[in-house]
């Protein structure tokens, strides 16, 4: 059941990030786009770790979702502040659209399961977003960001998005 649930969302979130790495490639996303879809991917995690904290009673899981809602958060937040120091406000688009559409189905089929199954589902999900964020930071958008003050912002936070991967890893590894 589980397979049902999460293949589609990488398979859904794989093909939007696909497109952006071509739409990046031929020039086709500004730093104010880059940085609206970084904020989005931010803002589905602390979606996702909020829905995770409702729902799990597993110490592990409840501690990893926490993590994310931190960090994410203080990403996000100094996104925020990098935008204001600039002056500028980050640009919606479609694959920005895409994502929190796909983000939203993927935490409405995590929303019916619960215990053990809710608790795997979800860390198997982290997993597999943290891979395809952090592939298309590093492949895709650091290399098309021109402002260095994001490009930096971008880097660091690659550094704490590859630290949840492994996190997550770890929860998809241990059993429960």
């Amino acid at each position: 059941m589980l397979h049902k649930i999460l293949i589609p969302a990488a398979m859904l979130a794989a093909a939007t990030f696909a497109s952006l790495s071509a739409c990046a490639a031929e020039g086709g996303l500004n730093d104010l786009q880059i940085a609206h879809i970084a904020y989005t991917a931010g803002e589905i995690d602390i979606a996702n770790a909020e829905q995770a904290l409702d729902i799990s009673k597993n110490d592990e899981v409840r501690t990893f979702a926490e993590t994310m809602l931190r960090d994410h958060q203080a990403v996000n937040e100094a996104a925020g502040a990098l935008l204001k120091k600039l002056n500028a406000s980050p640009e919606d688009n479609p694959t920005s659209q895409s994502l929190l559409k796909d983000a939203a189905e993927t935490r409405a089929r995590l929303a019916a399961l619960t215990g053990e199954a809710f608790d795997k589902a979800y860390a198997e999900n982290e997993l597999a977003y943290h891979q395809l964020v952090n592939k298309t930071l590093e492949e895709t958008l650091i290399p098309a960001t021109e402002n260095a003050e994001l490009k930096a912002l971008l880097e660091t936070g690659l550094k704490t998005f590859r630290a949840h991967e492994q996190h997550a890893q770890s929860l998809v590894d241990e059993p429960r």
